[in-house]
């Protein structure tokens, strides 16, 4: 998921009673609930290392435990400096220093944002380096806006029944908004509940209904915001891939199961000596480790954004080969610029159909 959702699930977390255990529990909730994606420095080593490394070690179970205590000990450290500004008098706290609730409130934290990143379609590695192999649940989509209405409203509620209180004059109560925090994280549980039934509607859907015209060897569904009745299928055959929009609100109406064969019938490219090449590459090998629904195509000499072309001899040829993912190539998804390039696409130049000549991500090229 995006930020907001991991920082709103955390203070959530931390004010759902372990606010009163210990003291800076909201605080580590919400650090330890989005800590996992400092991996995002990687992109300072370009376009690619980002990916290579993006949910990568730091979201895992074995790292879990780590990412969680140097939260806390990051909040010691504030502490530490609180109490020698103070000149080492003793801080006035809601609730004592407990290390042991303070270290279960970051863990609890730091797994949350584990499931909270399996439940949509980029996937996770929770058992890296143990098993390497990724997992999506694909049922909520990456930035969903009723998770954002459900998670604000239980910690905006408590503030202003607050203002009430002052306003008649009632004695302020500690540690205000428990039950609301435990209601928004029972309201994410249930809209996940939800939204994973009318995925699993969605699949028995399509595998029931003669969508392609030939044998299908796989299916997926993905997810779009708010509607939890409203899914992107995606059909691969042996000669092509066959995208269709499905409704899961009345599986047995005649528009349950939406395609059009011209626009959303897909033929699977020819893999050419610059595809293979280009597959041995960094991007490739990186990419097709990742990309459930990567599809590598040859475009010939066509410039790739962000880079410039080769400058080459004259009797030296190059192509540009594309890297795209089915999953993220769906209207919900904004293209880019006027080419219609889908989100995380990559591009390699090869030269002579072996060499190559330079790899950019998203506009961004890899040095």
């Amino acid at each position: 998921m995006e930020p907001v959702t991991h920082f709103l699930t955390g203070a959530c977390i931390g004010r759902a009673g372990l606010n009163r255990k210990t003291a800076y529990a909201t605080l580590v909730a919400v650090l330890a609930a989005e800590a996992a994606d400092l991996d995002i420095f990687w992109g300072f080593a370009g376009p690619v290392e980002e990916l290579k490394h993006h949910r990568g070690i730091t979201h895992t179970f074995i790292a879990a435990p780590v990412v969680a205590g140097v939260v806390v000990g990051a909040v010691w450290l504030l502490h530490r400096l609180r109490k020698a500004r103070r000149g080492g008098d003793a801080l006035q706290m809601p609730a004592p220093w407990r290390w042991g609730w303070l270290y279960l409130t970051a863990l609890i934290a730091t797994l949350s944002h584990l499931f909270l990143d399996w439940t949509n379609n980029y996937g996770l590695r929770p058992f890296f380096p143990f098993n390497p192999r990724w997992y999506a649940g694909s049922f909520v989509f990456i930035a969903e806006p009723v998770l954002w209405l459900l998670l604000v409203l239980a910690l905006v509620m408590p503030w202003l029944l607050g203002l009430a209180d002052r306003e008649i004059g009632a004695r302020r109560k500690p540690f205000r908004g428990r039950g609301w925090a435990v209601f928004a994280l029972i309201g994410m549980v249930v809209l996940w509940c939800w939204r994973w039934g009318e995925h699993a509607q969605g699949l028995a859907m399509i595998r029931n209904t003669q969508v392609a015209s030939e044998p299908v060897i796989r299916a997926a569904l993905e997810p779009y915001p708010v509607n939890p009745y409203r899914w992107h299928a995606i059909l691969e055959t042996k000669d092509f891939y066959q995208t269709a929009e499905v409704s899961t609100w009345n599986p047995g109406s005649p528009d349950a199961v939406v395609t059009d064969p011209q626009r959303d019938v897909i033929y699977k490219p020819v893999d050419t000596p610059a595809v293979e090449a280009a597959k041995r590459t960094l991007l490739g090998r990186v990419y097709l480790d990742w990309g459930a629904w990567a599809m590598v195509r040859d475009l010939g000499p066509e410039p790739m954004p962000g880079m410039d072309s080769p400058n080459l001899p004259p009797n030296r040829h190059w192509t540009t080969i594309e890297f795209s993912d089915l999953r993220f190539r769906y209207s919900v998804l904004a293209t880019r610029g006027e080419t219609g390039r889908a989100p995380l696409s990559g591009w390699v130049y090869i030269v002579d159909g072996r060499e190559d000549a330079g790899e950019a991500m998203d506009g961004r090229e890899q040095r």
